[in-house]
């Protein structure tokens, strides 16, 4: 989530409850990053949800005072089945943080734990927004003229062109309402320009969108056209979505070290690279992802915030700030509010 587009409605202090658990990198990483941001926030709250014996010895100290241990007894692991470790461990790290988002004592969660686990977790705990039958994992990417949203990035591997025509409704209220992007260009990511072109899926969610006729669909764009920000909002399946999102993250890296390894092989390339140094930084800067933070889950009846499961203290830090943005933004509430009183139709 790029943090300088989202619009906040609300002032004063939020809670953000942190599944400690969640990650790779967890508890260490996880509980270090956000740490560092509740020290940094004194006056917004923090919810370390997870084992507190693990939580302590990895904490280097005293909490804040404005962070607060919730006790979890058990974990979710990252090659577990979602369904059946939500079913097994019903005091899990993911599902008491989803519990205090429901019973309204946190304002946001966010979790760098199995993503499929997450989506599960809210579904079920909290439950859809009306006319939505399957949230969406969003995320802003980055192009020189302004980011776009693409969804979904991870929450469904089996979307319909149903859930496809949904995830470009929600996609759509979040990059206008929540971003300030006055009609914003909706387009399916697919194989080609052309509408018949794409899978079964793709074609329906495409003659759906025709015939709504309430958004501002552009039709297919390429996956090379990303970048030329022809679209706003680009709608696809979490395969499709998770794949562009991280082969964006890996060509930056790869760019990159291709440019070190060219200044370093000449005995003056230094020289140069100097010169270059303040571009190189902007640059940087721009497909910095952990700066990215956390994805939201757009359609469930909460503020669940999603990030890489790869995620050390740096991103957490951000993806707490993520979680305490969009809880001032009420994300939710602004999606179910546009949803309201708008035809949809049936699941096909």
């Amino acid at each position: 989530m790029d943090l300088k587009t989202v619009r906040t409605v609300r002032d004063g202090p939020v809670r953000v409850a942190v599944d400690a658990m969640g990650g790779d990198h967890a508890p260490l990483e996880v509980v270090a990053g956000t740490l560092a941001w509740a020290r940094a926030h004194p006056t917004d709250q923090v919810l370390l949800v997870g084992i507190p014996e693990r939580i302590q010895a990895v904490a280097g100290g005293p909490m804040p005072a404005n962070v607060e241990i919730v006790p979890a007894s058990q974990v979710v692991e990252m090659d577990e089945s979602p369904a059946l470790a939500l079913k097994a461990k019903k005091d899990s790290s993911i599902m008491v943080a989803m519990d205090l988002l429901k019973q309204g004592r946190a304002d946001a969660l966010v979790t760098a734990g199995h993503s499929g686990a997450g989506m599960a977790a809210a579904v079920l705990k909290l439950g859809r927004l009306p006319g939505v039958d399957r949230p969406a994992l969003a995320i802003q990417m980055i192009t020189e003229t302004g980011p776009f949203v693409l969804l979904d990035i991870g929450a469904n591997m089996d979307s319909s062109g149903h859930n496809l025509y949904q995830f470009a409704h929600m996609g759509s209220l979040y990059a206008e309402r929540v971003l300030g992007v006055k009609k914003p260009r909706v387009a399916l990511l697919s194989i080609g320009e052309e509408k018949g072109k794409g899978d079964h899926a793709i074609q329906q969610a495409t003659q759906l969108l025709d015939e709504d006729g309430s958004l501002n669909f552009v039709g297919n764009v390429e996956g090379r056209d990303l970048v030329k920000h022809i679209a706003d909002v680009a709608v696809c399946d979490a395969v499709v979505g998770n794949v562009t999102m991280k082969f964006f993250e890996g060509l930056a890296r790869f760019i990159f070290d291709l440019w070190t390894k060219e200044f370093r092989r000449f005995p003056l390339g230094w020289l140069g690279y100097l010169f270059m140094i303040p571009a190189v930084r902007r640059i940087q800067m721009l497909f910095d992802y952990e700066r990215l933070g956390a994805s939201p889950l757009l359609g469930v009846k909460g503020m669940v915030l999603i990030t890489h499961g790869s995620a050390k203290r740096r991103m957490m830090e951000f993806a707490v700030e993520a979680g305490a943005t969009a809880a001032r933004a009420r994300i939710p509430e602004l999606i179910a509010e546009a949803f309201r009183g708008q035809p949809r139709r049936p699941a096909q």
